[in-house]
């Protein structure tokens, strides 16, 4: 298959489109602009429909609505706009909606600045809307990956019918890279989608997808339900990647661009002599506690490094069941740490182990 050199955010687009993808609705904000202004194009020619809503708050609900008829669907925005979105999404998970969510991240908080960041990791992952659910995170590193986990995302959120959320940096939406995209690889559903509103169930009633349970004991049995899919989810989808930790001494804790720098970083302090590696989740919800925990008991000391000010810092201790000393290094407002400062943090770390 031929690469296709595309900005991060037209490739996001049309991956999407190549997943099976057919309605995109959605709110135009920095850096996510060229996903919604792509898919305006791009989905009349595949026989979807691009809708532009009035807010972000209508698209998500608009979202809602599609989903509940079973069509594959998206939306994408940049931070705020997905804050606007977080009522919907628990509206989604109660209804078990299958769908894919991509959040190209800004600097904030507020309206911050336009500029990249990785500090919407704890909205992501633990903070999108009330009640008792999770939603699936996928964040990749590079925008080959990120290519190829949208695909991921579709199969899952229709695997387990629960919204899949994609977090990207701003650096990976906004660079341009040669990629691949699969043609038309995405599984569509088996009509008729037995779950969907407006079938007929067993009994020759018509479906009706909701999430609100007045009687507490339906309602307990409905979040029964969420958490036991969500045990078998965090047994089975889990995702992370290690370089050179075989021997590590200390290890880089990093996830998207940042993990991409501290590869680098890992190749230069090796050739170094240093005993250097790197841990990458790639689905950070449900986080791979297993492959934290398997550092031991080579690694003395982990370096989470992150374009925010420790937002995974929490999940990395842990893993690791506190039993590693964990430091931080991170730069914020829109700042990515370099080769060289977390070069220098490293040094100054593994000087101390001896």
């Amino acid at each position: 298959m031929e690469k296709t050199l595309m900005k991060g955010t037209e490739a996001i687009a049309e991956a999407a489109v190549q997943a099976g993808c057919k309605y995109f609705f959605g709110y135009p904000i920095t850096p996510q602009n060229e996903i919604p202004e792509y898919m305006s194009k791009r989905l009349p020619e595949v026989g979807g429909v691009y809708l532009q809503a009035e807010s972000e708050l209508a698209a998500s609900n608009m979202l809602l609505g599609a989903a509940a008829v079973g069509e594959r669907v998206m939306t994408s925005s940049s931070s705020p706009g997905i804050s606007l979105m977080s009522e919907a999404v628990s509206y989604m998970a109660g209804q078990e909606l299958p769908v894919v969510i991509v959040n190209v991240m800004r600097a904030g908080p507020g309206l911050g600045g336009i500029l990249p960041s990785q500090a919407d990791y704890n909205q992501a992952t633990c903070g999108i809307g009330h009640g008792d659910f999770n939603l699936i995170v996928l964040a990749p590193g590079s925008l080959q990956e990120t290519v190829n986990l949208m695909q991921k995302a579709f199969d899952l959120a229709e695997k387990y019918r629960n919204p899949v959320l994609v977090i990207c940096d701003g650096v990976i939406g906004q660079i341009m890279e040669a990629v691949e995209i699969p043609n038309g690889t995405g599984a569509r559903y088996t009509n008729p989608v037995e779950w969907a509103a407006g079938y007929m169930d067993k009994r020759g009633s018509s479906v009706i997808v909701r999430s609100l349970y007045l009687d507490a004991e339906d309602l307990e049995a409905h979040n029964r339900k969420l958490e036991a899919k969500w045990r078998t989810i965090v047994e089975n989808e889990t995702m992370c990647e290690k370089y050179r930790t075989e021997d590590a001494k200390l290890v880089i804790s990093a996830f998207g661009t940042v993990a991409r720098i501290a590869r680098s970083v890992v190749n230069n302090l090796r050739e170094e002599g240093m005993q250097v590696g790197l841990i990458r989740p790639i689905v950070v919800s449900p986080f791979p506690v297993a492959d934290f925990e398997s550092l031991s008991p080579t690694c003395k000391h982990i370096l989470d490094t992150e374009m925010n000010w420790g937002q995974m810092l929490r999940d990395v201790k842990a893993g690791v069941r506190y039993n590693i000393p964990v430091s931080f290094y991170g730069r914020s407002g829109g700042f990515c740490p370099s080769e060289q400062e977390i070069e220098d943090e490293c040094r100054r770390l593994y000087a101390e182990l001896g």
